[in-house]
């Protein structure tokens, strides 16, 4: 077979060994750093824009869908026992059910469908998608429970209360151990979610750093070959490339710093008011319950006082009114249980659903709606720390893209006369 019609490449055998030769010429060397050296600035160009857009999605991500969607899972398991709660109370009401009872109650499963909506409309993750249909069938097992017992209370039937104890059961057992899955796993999704957004840039900081090492590499080839100590497009190229480093790594501690901020003031204190508003539903609908039960109230009595320990527990952090406000409802709730154990069961009807302020119906709703406050504003200071952290992102990928180019046409420019020298 001919030499000439061997191929290296694409390239005939001939032409191989010259571009060997040539190579290894100043003019060689110099078109072959600045060809490396403009290929790595485009490349981490690409790369660095690449995972800070991810990085500043992650963080629209945030806003967008994790914090409204584990919102709406706190709103689903609040419902939900409120729910329970005020049904327990309408029961005890002897059937004859004020407007105002049964509105409350409308309004909770109401608020319970309207956020189950939101998480159902929200859901990607298919155990959460499950844990919602369940909640839905489930919903509808109780409500019908509910109505039952609401007959049969009317008519005087002692099987109402047997339809109220099975429909607590069903929301005890069922409904919220489902809601409290999906709450958990979109706490988890946002916690995760806030801390991709406040990751240190790695990738990002290496890239650039490797061109600058490149570019260190080269000056000292050019010094070797050339003699000459300093070329000034290598040093301002280097020279961006670090300060486009030390913008990054200010730019993301900000960023990194308003997450945090935001998940101490917002995530950590929102999930804490989240389980203490749940835990005081809960305590509520054991305080009516122990009513209907008509007997020995030791069960209910522990639940609740687990209950209380619990909140109290959660709300270590404050607010303060909310925990002054559980002392004086514990305090309504004693004068029930002594009222009911000495047999005074008009007395203990009074505390549980009177409308005495004093009674517990007014001192539960002094926790719930301070809570429910404290939830609000919490998740407004969250939010605002996210946004924060947007703001001090959004200008890594164009500040990253632009000091690469930059720098690549510095060492063009840099370059360009060091070979003009040898044509």
């Amino acid at each position: 077979m001919s030499v000439a019609l061997v191929h290296t490449r694409g390239l005939p055998s001939s032409r191989v060994p010259r571009l060997r030769r040539f190579a290894r010429t100043t003019p060689g060397l110099v078109i072959a750093v600045t060809l490396v050296l403009v290929a790595s600035c485009a490349g981490a160009a690409v790369v660095c824009a690449a995972g800070l857009h991810q990085r500043i999605a992650a963080h629209d991500n945030v806003l967008g869908y994790s914090e409204p969607f584990a919102f709406a899972a706190q709103n689903l398991y609040a419902a939900l026992s409120e729910a329970d709660a005020t049904a327990a109370s309408a029961f005890l009401s002897g059937g004859i059910q004020t407007p105002a009872m049964r509105e409350r109650y409308n309004e909770a499963v109401a608020a319970a469908a309207s956020a189950l909506g939101d998480v159902s409309a929200g859901a990607t993750d298919m155990g959460v998608r499950t844990a919602v249909a369940e909640i839905t069938v489930q919903l509808a097992t109780y409500t019908g429970l509910i109505e039952a017992a609401r007959a049969n209370n009317m008519r005087n039937s002692p099987v109402g209360s047997a339809y109220m104890r099975e429909a607590s059961s069903l929301m005890q057992t069922g409904l919220l151990p489902g809601a409290r899955q999906i709450l958990d796993r979109g706490l988890d999704a946002l916690d995760a979610e806030q801390a991709s957004v406040g990751a240190r840039p790695v990738v990002e900081i290496v890239l650039l750093a490797l061109i600058v090492a490149e570019i260190v590499a080269a000056s000292w080839m050019l010094l070797r070959r050339t003699n000459r100590q300093f070329n000034i497009g290598l040093v301002v190229a280097a020279g961006v490339l670090v300060l486009a480093i030390v913008f990054l790594v200010v730019a993301t501690r900000l960023a990194a710093g308003d997450i945090d901020r935001g998940r101490a003031v917002g995530t950590e204190r929102f999930e804490h008011l989240a389980a203490a508003r749940i835990l005081a539903q809960q305590a509520r609908t054991e305080e009516t319950l122990e009513l209907i039960a008509r007997g020995d109230i030791t069960s209910f009595e522990e639940k609740y006082a687990g209950d209380i320990r619990g909140l109290l527990t959660e709300l270590e952090a404050g607010p303060q009114s909310a925990v002054d406000a559980v002392h004086r409802w514990t305090a309504s709730h004693d004068k029930q249980v002594r009222a009911y154990r000495d047999g005074d069961f008009a007395t203990a009807m009074a505390q549980a659903i009177g409308a005495d302020p004093e009674a517990s119906p007014a001192q539960f709703g002094v926790v719930e709606t301070g809570l429910r406050a404290e939830i609000e504003t919490t998740r407004t200071a969250m939010r605002a720390m996210v946004s924060s952290a947007g703001a001090a992102l959004a200008w890594t990928p164009p500040v990253v893209v632009v000091s690469a180019a930059l720098a690549a046409a510095a060492v063009i420019a840099g370059m360009w006369p060091r070979l003009k020298e040898f044509l």
